[in-house]
């Protein structure tokens, strides 16, 4: 998966403003951060160096998540059309840009970030990349702890931003944004155990809410995964040579970590299983990891059994099966 071509000119064209020892020494700092998980609820970014770091090294692989997210709700609601996106936690619109291209029927956005750095740089994209419904989209500057209301939206998307949030504050914006949803609210975290156990939190409170599952999960049972494991998935995404430069990276991608949740107001047709691992092949059969209404199951396909066969082999981690 590749960032669109305009997005990323945007994004080019802003950080050759900045050093590149100011620039990979603030990607570093980020890095930490990340994967340090803090759960006080302190913000990531302090600088410009630090917005515009994360431009370079974060959006990407936050983009390709909510993107591959997006694809499986797209797949599921049908087809419906979706007019209207609240993007919650935007920080400089990624989950927008992933959701308008998953969901070209959408003709108004309104994005939510506390960050007014962010803010001014997601105009800027927006309007380097000339498109004009993110051009004219409505941003509001304002922090997640203390919304307790927003306006109704057909999709609202919460990407990798909840783990911010204290465990209140979470549960409160969950629900408000469950009221404002009129088709489907989508939550994104990443793919560590912190960030499923997060998302495990806010299946538990959508269900009991009367909300209906339709990604990923293939039922609204007790969720399976117990001990050490934890339901995530992955998408790769390529690297440009910036972002190789500014992360020292050899290799021209990276595999993204994701964990979500999609709920709809209106029951889906429900999937039978949903693929949790890579499909190991081999040349006559290949085993697959699904989770089930039943609970976690392990089947092999076979070259015998031709329309599975043929299906198995165009099948990814992540996908209905």
């Amino acid at each position: 998966m590749q960032l669109p071509q305009n997005l990323a000119f945007a994004i080019s064209a802003e950080v050759e403003r900045v050093g590149p020892k100011i620039l990979s020494q603030a990607a570093t700092e980020l890095s930490d951060a990340y994967r340090a998980q803090r759960p006080d609820g302190k913000r990531y970014i302090h600088t410009d160096a630090h917005r515009l770091a994360y431009t370079t090294v974060r959006l990407p692989a936050t983009y390709a998540a909510a993107r591959s997210a997006l694809g499986q709700i797209q797949s599921a609601l049908s087809g419906q059309s979706l007019g209207s996106l609240l993007d919650l936690g935007a920080g400089p619109g990624t989950a927008s840009w992933a959701a308008l291209d998953a969901f070209p029927s959408l003709t108004r956005i309104t994005l939510v970030e506390q960050d007014d750095g962010l803010i001014q740089l997601g105009k800027t994209f927006a309007q380097t990349a000339q498109v004009d419904l993110l051009e004219s989209a409505d941003w509001k500057c304002a922090d997640l702890a203390s919304e307790t209301s927003v306006s109704e939206h057909d999709l609202i998307v919460c990407s990798y931003a909840i783990g911010e949030l204290s465990a209140w504050s979470a549960e409160r914006l969950i629900e408000t944004a469950w009221d404002a949803a009129r088709v489907a609210l989508v939550i994104v975290e990443p793919g560590t155990v912190a960030g499923f156990n997060r998302i495990r939190i806010y299946r538990d409170q959508l269900i009991s809410l009367g909300a209906k599952i339709i990604a990923p999960c293939p039922h609204a049972n007790d969720c399976p995964m117990s001990g050490d494991d934890w339901c995530h998935f992955s998408q790769r995404l390529d690297r440009t040579s910036l972002h190789r430069q500014i992360k020292s990276g050899a290799l021209g991608y990276e595999d993204e970590k994701f964990s979500y949740i999609a709920f709809s107001k209106a029951p889906q047709e429900s999937l039978p299983s949903r693929v949790l691992r890579h499909p190991y092949r081999r040349s006559g059969h290949a085993h697959l990891e699904l989770c089930t209404a039943e609970g976690l199951q392990q089947i092999t396909v076979t070259r015998s059994a031709k329309a599975d066969w043929k299906r198995v082999k165009k099948l990814s981690w992540g996908d209905a099966w």
